[in-house]
This record gives C-alpha cells, sequence and structure tokens, in this order.
C-alpha cells in the first residue's frame, strides 16, 4: 500500500509541474502575442509608406526642373504655364482656350491650318493642368476648381467676356466643369472624346455596367480603386504584383485599329513627351484618376443648356470604335441633352483629332458653324 506521504509527495510535484507547464505557457504565449503586435505594427508602417506618394519636383525648386514656359499666378500663389498660337490677341476674332488630355501637356497643339488661322483670325492659348508640364501642382485639386483657373487665366491674359474652350479626353470633363461653373464666361465649347465618370448621376446602371464591362480588367481595377479608395491610387499604380493601368503604362492594347496608325502619327512629332511627367506621376496622371472618377458634385446629365438664345454652341465629337470611352455612353448623355450637337464618326477610335484637316473641322463648326 502506497503512504500517504508519497501520494502527499506526488500531489504536490503535479501541482508544482501544472504551475510551471501553465507559467510556461503563459510566456509563450506573452512572447508569440508580442511578437505578433510588432509585426502588425511593421506591417502597418510599411503599408503607410508603401501608399504614400513621393513630393512633387515642382519647377523652380532647388530638385526640380527648370522653368521655360510663360506662366501666370494664380490667387492662390499657384503657376500656370501656357503656350499661345495663332494670329496676335489684339487681331484676333476668336479666343479659344485648349485642355489637353490625360498624359499630355500645353505642347500638344492644336494642329490647325495656317490659313484657316489666319483666314478666321484665330488665337488661342494652350495650358499645363495643375502638376502636368511647368504648372505646380494642387494637393487640393477638384473638379470647380478647374473651370477657376480657366476663368482666371484668361482674366490674366485678357481674353475678354467671353472665350471658347476645346477639351480633348480628360480635357473634356473640364470643359463639362466649365459649362457648369462659368457658363457664362463661354462662347461656345467643343469636347472631343471626352471621358466619362462611370458613376455620374443620371446614367442607367445596366448601361454603365456595360461599357464598364469594355474595357481591359486591369482599367477596370484602376477606375475602381480611384473612386473608392483614392488613397491607395498611388501604390496601385506603382506596385508590381497586379497589372496597374494599361494607358499610364503606355499600352498599345487598347488602341483601335485606326488608332494605331495615327499613333505613328503623333509619335513621329511629339519630342517632349518627357516634360509632361516631369514633376512626378502622382500630381499628374493620379491626381488626374482620382478627380475625374471621383464624386463629382454634379452630373453634366444634369445640366441646362448654357445658350437657351443660340448665342452660342456646345459641340461633343466622338468615334464609334473608341476603345478608351465607350460611345454609348456618349450618346446616352447626347439623347439627355438634346442642345448637345453631337458628330459621331463611324470606324474612328480615340485619337481620331489628329487625322488630316481633323482639327480644322472640329475647329470651323464651333466657330461658324461650317463641317
Amino acid at each position: 500500500m502506497v503512504s500517504s506521504c508519497f501520494i502527499d509527495y506526488v500531489l504536490s510535484f503535479a501541482i508544482y509541474f501544472t504551475w510551471i507547464c501553465l507559467n510556461y505557457t503563459q510566456n509563450i504565449a506573452g512572447i508569440f502575442t508580442k511578437t505578433l503586435l510588432v509585426l502588425f505594427v511593421g506591417a502597418l508602417a510599411w503599408a503607410y509608406q508603401a501608399i504614400q506618394p513621393p513630393p512633387p519636383k515642382t519647377c523652380g525648386s532647388p530638385d526640380g526642373p527648370p522653368i521655360t514656359a510663360s506662366r501666370i499666378k494664380l490667387r492662390d500663389g499657384r503657376h500656370l504655364a501656357y503656350k499661345e498660337h495663332g494670329v496676335p490677341l489684339g487681331a484676333a476674332k476668336y479666343k479659344i482656350v485648349k485642355v489637353h488630355g490625360f498624359d499630355s501637356c500645353r505642347l500638344d497643339a492644336v494642329p490647325l491650318s495656317p490659313e484657316l488661322v489666319e483666314r478666321l483670325g484665330i488665337y488661342f492659348v494652350s495650358f499645363d493642368r495643375p502638376g502636368y508640364g511647368e504648372s505646380d501642382p494642387n494637393p487640393k485639386r477638384t473638379v470647380k476648381s478647374m473651370a477657376l483657373d480657366i476663368e482666371e487665366l484668361a482674366d490674366q491674359l485678357r481674353l475678354g467676356s467671353k472665350f471658347y474652350v476645346i477639351g480633348i479626353s480628360m480635357g473634356g470633363q473640364v470643359v463639362w466643369s466649365c459649362l457648369k461653373y462659368i457658363p457664362h464666361r463661354l462662347a461656345g465649347a467643343t469636347l472631343v472624346a471626352p471621358a466619362v465618370n462611370y458613376w455620374w448621376s443620371g446614367f442607367p446602371t445596366n448601361l454603365s455596367n456595360q461599357a464598364y464591362q469594355q474595357m481591359l480588367p486591369q482599367d477596370q481595377w484602376v477606375l475602381r480603386v480611384s473612386h473608392y479608395a483614392p488613397w491607395l491610387t498611388y501604390w496601385w499604380n506603382t506596385q508590381k504584383w497586379f497589372p496597374s493601368s494599361s494607358v499610364i503604362a503606355n499600352s498599345i492594347d487598347i488602341f483601335s485599329s485606326e488608332d494605331r496608325k495615327l499613333l505613328m502619327k503623333i509619335l513621329s512629332t511629339r519630342n517632349h513627351a518627357a516634360q509632361v511627367r516631369q514633376q512626378g506621376e502622382y500630381e499628374s496622371l493620379h491626381r488626374d484618376l482620382i478627380v475625374g472618377f471621383g464624386a463629382w458634385e454634379f452630373s453634366p446629365l444634369e445640366l441646362d443648356n448654357p445658350f437657351p438664345n443660340n448665342e452660342g454652341s456646345v459641340h461633343v465629337w466622338h468615334g464609334d470604335e473608341d476603345r478608351f470611352v465607350p460611345v454609348m455612353l456618349q450618346r446616352y448623355i447626347a439623347e439627355q441633352l438634346p442642345w448637345i450637337r453631337y458628330h459621331e464618326l463611324p470606324g474612328a477610335g480615340h485619337l481620331f483629332m489628329v487625322a488630316d484637316g481633323m482639327w480644322d473641322n472640329i475647329v470651323k463648326t464651333l466657330l461658324v458653324g461650317e463641317k
């Protein structure tokens, strides 16, 4: 028979051993918990750093590109770079502000024929939108601020009480802003292959979804991130895990067959490509995506006719083979806004405006109604 002393000894040892095991387990659990916490904090710090865009290399700053363009100083202290074309301002009958598109700048001018410029007396000014070329970035850029920048540019250059605006692609979105916020300053407007925000109110859900699905999957994700998680836009377009914007990457896959022919013409004459993104991609390309495809405070489909007495006109030009902006959305906008003069070009892609003679047709139609 086992003595009670021995039983007490065994029980005591078992209790002591259990206490040691429990204490050791708690220590291990504590170490494991602390390790996880450190790793979690480290991951958060890495993620925060990864989504932060680098500061722009502003023109004229110690580490930035030099200033070579004519510029105006805006009320908020920013500078806007511009380039004048055509007849001298004092001799001009028609004054046009041209708004460039995505990944472009003031140097991508409208190639009007000299004969048309002289015959009609056309002056036009192209400018770098904020963050592009030599215009200062605007971290506070909004849909409305772009229209006000244009109005201030026109005032400082003394274009007069009224002027025309022409916007290309993403620049077309800026023209919608002008029609909303400064219609009293406009003599007329033209939107050339204008970009469309799939989240504008007024689009039937099935229509916007159908158009959205026509984009490359990688571009669908780019716009989805820009709209729903704009703070991730920089990371998404610079990470290497998933395909990012085909447009930013200059992928040939997004161009139609007609566009590819015209693309060679553009590339053969474009010698300023390096200037477009020279201040950094975030405040130019990425900011464009955030503003252009974010939540707008108005929808172009709800605009009233800015020229109810036919004192001016608004034109939209679009190719039915445009693979950047689905034509079905432009058709719907034109149907909802009967005061829009809609020009659809069969077989044309997104770059149709650079075809020989096309810009002359677009500008003549705006200014004098010729086709």
